[in-house]
């Protein structure tokens, strides 16, 4: 592309390289190697999440350089900079998960502090593990500057017994393990053999899951997030970003152009259609309210109750994302969800094009069994569903995708902790048809709102993944399976509901009806009311408390400023 069609005088980084007394600031661009006239074309922040924490972000500097020169062949400058990860798998299980959603925020922050401090122009940002997708993108809507997304890929499933596993399997081995259903040998197999690759993991959890979300609300490039981080076929979609975000800047194409009411409907449907992550329920208001559109936990969670479940994927299911990309990816579970009226054609996407448009030319092949056809479904409704009542006035949050038993009456075995909840199922003391509850992890009572995925994971592999019911103000890893109720609202630590329960109260579940509810009186729990107070979490101090002072309801994303609805002003407009 032509660079002259560029007017830098419209753009942010006029502030940094433009004029006789931007000097000081040119010389260190001339440090690093630049000439004048890369200094003079629109600077391109090139944002990953690469690290050494995980497989899932440890491909993303080498895509970057290929993103790097798309943008440069386009006639941009690209600037390369990171910003922090929290992985989840590692961080399951104990304290560290605490870290794991204030993440979110913080890769959100870090990112718009370096390009609102250097005066980028657009932004590229690749992401893998599970909360930097979300967190980049809530970025891109914050400082609304032309902006493209691309995910890092999926990991290679493993194989043990001529089967194919993820690592969810290897946490539910754990259960299997401490109730002397496998032994220590085979354990230590499965675990060496469960991640044989780079990329984030290969189930429907949470990354794959957002993923899925970055195209189907138009921010990545249609196909962008299916080939597995492994294949050299990323490098194709690496190009075409780093080329796509000049054609965006040179239309000035913005994101909150793109991110509107409707396409977050439409990434709405994506989660439900392929049994998704009850995290996108916090994700997606996290996005709107950076765009300044009102679209609550329970706005997500209509969209999941009208859309049909077609994808057959882990944890519910049969298959892994390797498998989808490999019958037509996520492209093809919207074709057919177009097709039968389950999308709003008319969102514009990063392509410049429409939804509509850009799936004119893909084909859905049905002689296949990943992705079912809208018109015949694996459930008519969405994988993840929402459930109010009076255990949770503002709503909580289930996935549904492969449960057997969709009701659930039963006492309540109240822990404050998920370290009391899990010692208990370790040890076998609890008794089929219980409902077990964690409290005191939500947002702002853990302070973190930790998953549980270590918990639920240790149930199933005891084989109790459908004899009880697990409800919690924190959230469930992507990877959980069978009747777990996450996000519960008000959470403890602000006095809601759950805060009140005692063991033997009778808790009542039905996901058809979309019902929670707690089966003592109204004045009781008033009684039990008075006699509550706050509780003090060990987080006196550091991000972590910071955190705790400023974080909302997880009923709109759990978010920690205001949004768009209190800008004066936008960064891309300065």
């Amino acid at each position: 592309m032509d660079t002259k069609v560029f007017d830098k005088n419209k753009l942010p980084s006029r502030h940094v390289t433009e004029g006789p007394e931007r000097a000081p600031h040119r010389s260190f661009y001339h440090a690093m190697g630049m000439t004048e006239d890369d200094i003079h074309r629109p600077l391109i922040g090139v944002v990953t999440t690469w690290n050494e924490t995980a497989p899932c972000n440890i491909s993303l500097a080498r895509q970057a350089q290929v993103v790097k020169e798309g943008v440069k062949s386009a006639g941009g400058s690209p600037r390369e900079f990171t910003t922090i990860t929290v992985t989840d798998g590692i961080a399951m299980g104990h304290q560290g998960m605490k870290s794991s959603l204030v993440s979110r925020e913080i890769i959100a922050d870090s990112t718009e502090l370096t390009m609102r401090g250097h005066c980028y122009d657009a932004m590229v940002g690749l992401a893998g593990c599970d909360k930097s997708l979300p967190g980049l993108m809530m970025a891109m809507l914050r400082l609304n500057v032309p902006s493209v997304f691309m995910y890092g890929g999926s990991i290679l499933p493993g194989r043990v017994q001529n089967r194919d596993v993820t690592v969810v399997d290897v946490f539910e081995a754990v259960g299997e393990h401490s109730a002397g259903k496998m032994d220590d040998a085979t354990l230590h197999e499965l675990e060496t053999v469960a991640c044989p690759s780079a990329g984030s993991c290969g189930g429907q959890f949470t990354a794959n899951t957002m993923a899925c979300v970055s195209e189907a609300i138009g921010l990545a490039l249609p196909g962008s997030s299916g080939a597995p981080a492994p294949y050299e076929s990323r490098d194709a979609f690496a190009i075409r970003s780093g080329e796509q975000i000049m054609e965006l800047v040179a239309r000035n194409i913005r994101p909150r152009d793109i991110v509107t009411r409707q396409a977050l409907e439409n990434a709405a449907v994506i989660v439900a259609a392929s049994g998704g992550s009850t995290n996108a329920a916090l994700h997606l208001p996290a996005m709107a309210n950076e765009a300044g559109i009102e679209f609550d936990m329970m706005d997500v969670c209509d969209i999941f109750r009208k859309t049909p479940y077609i994808a057959d994927l882990k944890p519910g299911g049969k298959y892994v994302a390797k498998d989808m990309y490999e019958v037509g990816g996520v492209q093809a579970l919207m074709k057919t969800l177009f097709d039968n009226g389950h999308l709003h054609g008319d969102c514009l996407t990063v392509t410049g094009r429409t939804i509509a448009e850009n799936l004119e030319s893909v084909v859905f092949h049905e002689d296949q069994d990943v992705i079912r056809p809208a018109s015949n479904p694996l459930s008519p409704t969405g994988g993840v569903v929402g459930l109010r009542g009076t255990l949770a006035p503002e709503g909580a949050v289930v996935k549904v995708a492969g449960l057997n038993s969709r009701t659930h009456t039963g006492p309540a075995r109240v822990f404050d902790s998920e370290e009391e909840c899990f010692d208990a199922v370790v040890n076998r003391k609890y008794s089929d048809g219980d409902v077990l509850v964690i409290r005191y992890e939500g947002p702002r009572g853990g302070p973190g709102m930790r998953e549980m995925l270590s918990t639920t994971a240790a149930l199933y592999g005891q084989g109790a993944g459908d004899k009880v019911a697990l409800i919690t103000d924190g959230r469930f890893s992507g990877g959980t399976r069978g009747l777990c109720i996450g996000h519960t609202c008000p959470e403890a630590a602000v006095g809601g509901p759950i805060a009140l329960l005692k063991d033997g109260d009778i808790i009542r579940i039905d996901t058809e009806a979309g019902i929670l509810d707690l089966d003592v009186s109204e004045a009781e729990l008033e009684e039990r009311r008075k006699a509550w107070s706050p509780r003090q979490t060990d987080y006196q101090s550091g991000a972590i408390w910071r955190y705790a002072q400023t974080v909302g309801s997880a009923f709109n994303g759990a978010v920690t400023q205001p949004g768009a609805r209190a800008e004066t002003h936008t960064y891309a407009d300065i």
